[in-house]
């Protein structure tokens, strides 16, 4: 007993003596308490809300689509194909409706602003998640002309930006949220091509739309997903095109990579998308439905733990650092020139 009265004191003089470290720590945990309790609100009324989502034909659109409607929301699911959205539509309630639309299209869009607000009347929209995207054509800048960017940027980021511009009206009607799905090659660019780009673009726009729209009620997140097995991370798909855009380089160009240069990024890629591809999509769904239903969303979601404990982290780190991790998931080319 005495013992344990020492080690109590003994304790207790120790706090007393680093009377500062003693402040910052229970702050500290006072801090984390109260975002963790702040961060668990929710708001209710889940069956007089809609939801429009892009991209809903297969991967986060699609089980998003799906999540929203298992909780009662009333969800209009955009998809690029009638399959999508047959698929769709046969999978959920009668309360879900799907449409066609193509976000590079702005009379498309207009079509689906038409059908949304014959929906809402005068509640107006809840939430617009942009999650419609592409990667492709994607790899080495050199390779590529300025139409294999725009393919991607229009989609990506246009798309993004036309979408939530028409829905505007509808969003400020019920002081709604926009989802922005960015990733976090948005914070750091691993590879050539218009994805990250588009991804730092949506990021900065994301930012800029938050600051104006929160004087009428409108919150704005971004979801920054890591590696997901989805069909924007496809290795088929991608080394199809990598293989469509290296037959048409130049003989020089090809040259100064390497006859077997084509073949050993194809390999490192395919070897590092199956290592760091995750296959539970429902981390990033979680992020969004949390972005709609929670009543203080969070700016940015970091999804995956990967994302959480590598890549954002990665990003504030200095360059060579970055640098050095692409180095060993990528070949470099025959020609390089040392620095």
């Amino acid at each position: 007993m005495v013992q344990v009265d020492e080690a109590v004191s003994g304790f207790v003089e120790v706090l007393l003596s680093n009377l500062v470290l003693t402040c910052v720590l229970l702050l500290a945990w006072y801090a984390a308490v109260r975002w963790y309790i702040r961060d668990s609100y929710r708001i209710g009324g889940f069956s007089q809300k809609h939801v429009f989502i892009t991209g809903c034909d297969s991967g986060f659109g699609n089980l998003l689509a799906r999540q929203l409607d298992q909780k009662g929301f009333r969800v209009t699911a955009g998809c690029l194909t009638e399959k999508g959205a047959a698929d769709l539509a046969a999978a959920t309630s009668p309360r879900l409706k799907t449409l066609l639309v193509d976000v590079t299209d702005s009379a498309s869009i207009r079509s689906a602003v038409e059908f949304v607000k014959r929906e809402v009347g005068e509640r107006g929209l809840w939430g617009l998640v942009n999650n419609a995207g592409r990667s492709v054509p994607i790899g080495p800048p050199e390779w590529m002309h300025l139409e294999d960017f725009t393919k991607v940027l229009d989609v990506n980021l246009i798309g993004v930006i036309d979408v939530t511009l028409q829905f505007l009206p509808l969003l400020k009607k019920a002081k709604g949220r926009v989802v922005n799905v960015a990733s976090i090659l948005g914070r750091l660019s691993l590879t050539g091509g218009g994805y990250c780009l588009s991804k730092w673009g949506v990021e900065a726009f994301s930012d800029s739309l938050r600051r104006d729209m929160q004087h009428f009620g409108i919150k704005v997140s971004i979801i920054e997903p890591g590696f997901f097995k989805t069909g924007v991370t496809s290795v088929d798909l991608i080394n199809a095109d990598l293989k469509r855009l290296w037959a048409y380089l130049p003989q020089g160009v090809k040259d100064s990579y390497g006859a077997t240069y084509l073949d050993d990024y194809m390999r490192m890629q395919g070897f590092s998308m199956n290592i760091l591809c995750s296959p539970d999509i429902s981390k990033v769904t979680w992020c969004m439905e949390h972005a709609l239903t929670a009543q203080h969303p969070r700016t940015r979601y970091g999804a995956g733990w990967d994302a959480k404990f590598f890549w954002i982290p990665l990003s504030y780190l200095p360059s060579f650092v970055s640098d050095f991790i692409v180095h060993m998931l990528l070949p470099s080319p025959k020609d390089k020139t040392s620095s």
